[in-house]
């Protein structure tokens, strides 16, 4: 699948429309709005698609470039630290999917939901996380947004609308319709987005809450991120019928190209409208992982070199970000590389100063378990002792 550079570049670009190519400097910092596509057309299931045209600007395609590199380093960070054993546990790295969690964003608020299963660290970041707060949880430091109880998988922001990480293979949809049934209880304008891989679209709980949300009308938006291989199974070999879109049956879908960040904020920007008058809607994100499922799996197995390099050349969606700026006279190649680098030396001084930060107390095991004055719980002079409290 190995491409020349050329071809590459051109498939990158496909998103462009010609009508607004311009040889003059636009400043990065512009609002003035540019027309693109999305590089491939919407497949539908039971609605009718979007349109590929898509609106944004100079400030926003800078905004695009900056935050999905900084995601990128972020998690090839993670990767070494995981390798220099600072990170213990199970740790799934994001890299490649970066534009699913940017393009989400871009579509929604933060009075939004999103829950999502253990490959959660990006969606962290865009939900107004910080980097600090992502290495000391990955630490298991005090700073960390989970107070370093969580790790890896249980990453965590309530106020900002981000109800988790979850361990459980397809658990946090019946919480994400849960999520969704008390907008619609509290009569509220927002949505929520339940995100799972291919692997868990075959788990009998996703469509018990999937019938539940249909039935009440429940402004949910499922979101497939199909990355094709559930751990190191391919998708072909355990599901059926793989156009997750059309999985909900009664319940419409889309399938959209999960590696162009246009094409995800169109689509999350019309499931959100879908679901306040209609319920529920199911978005199945084609994308691709380049790191292995997890730290143990070393990711080639079960699928060539010359596939993933593919992706990285035909598909990848820094690389399109990176060529519609260019092409738009918006920032040089030197400036974007200025770009990149600013962000290796964020991520490494956020790396210091999570490493400053103090592992939690032993006596914190036994709190954030119980509700408040229940449980078992450390004190004395030395909290060596404990005492229990049951309803």
């Amino acid at each position: 699948m190995a491409l020349s550079t050329s071809r590459a570049i051109n498939h990158i670009m496909k998103p462009l429309s010609a009508a607004v190519c311009t040889s003059r400097r636009l400043s990065s910092d512009s609002t003035a709005t540019i027309t693109v596509e999305t590089s491939l057309p919407f497949t539908s299931h039971n609605v009718d698609p979007p349109s590929r045209s898509v609106e944004t600007s100079p400030k926003e395609l800078m905004t695009f470039f900056k935050d999905m590199t900084e995601m990128r380093r972020m998690e090839i960070a993670a990767d070494s630290l995981y390798k220099a054993k600072l990170i213990r546990g199970f740790c799934h790295l994001y890299d490649g999917q970066e534009a699913v969690a940017v393009g989400m964003e871009a579509a929604i608020t933060k009075k939004d939901c999103i829950i999502t299963a253990y490959r959660d660290h990006c969606i962290f970041l865009g939900r107004g996380g910080t980097l600090v707060e992502s290495f000391a949880e990955l630490m298991g430091r005090r700073d960390g947004c989970s107070r370093g109880k969580g790790g890896s998988m249980h990453f965590y922001k309530k106020e900002n609308g981000f109800y988790g990480g979850h361990g459980i293979v397809g658990a946090q949809v019946p919480l994400g319709i849960g999520l969704a049934f008390a907008q619609k209880y509290k009569k509220e304008d927002y949505v929520t987005f339940a995100m799972y891989g291919d692997g868990a679209a075959n788990q009998g709980q996703l469509f018990e809450a999937l019938n539940m949300a249909a039935l009440w009308d429940l402004p949910a938006i499922l979101v497939c991120e199909n990355n094709h291989y559930g751990m190191g199974t391919a998708e072909w070999r355990a599901a059926k019928s793989p156009a997750y879109y059309k999985r909900g049956d009664y319940v419409p879908g889309l399938r959209v190209d999960g590696m162009d960040v246009f094409a995800v904020k169109q689509a999350c920007a019309f499931a959100k409208q879908h679901a306040l008058k209609n319920g529920p809607i199911i978005l199945e994100m084609d994308t691709y992982r380049y790191h292995g499922h997890s730290m143990s799996d070393p990711g080639s197995t079960y699928r060539t070199r010359d596939e993933i390099s593919g992706v990285r050349q035909e598909r990848d969606p820094v690389e399109r970000i990176r060529s519609l700026i260019l092409a738009h006279n918006i920032a040089t190649e030197a400036e974007l590389k200025d770009i990149e680098k600013e962000n290796r030396k964020v991520v490494d001084e956020a790396i210091a100063k999570a490493k400053e930060s103090p592992m939690p107390d032993p006596s914190e095991l036994f709190t954030n378990v119980y509700v408040k004055g229940f449980g078992v719980e450390a004190y004395g002079a030395d909290r060596k002792e404990l005492r229990a409290t049951l309803p």
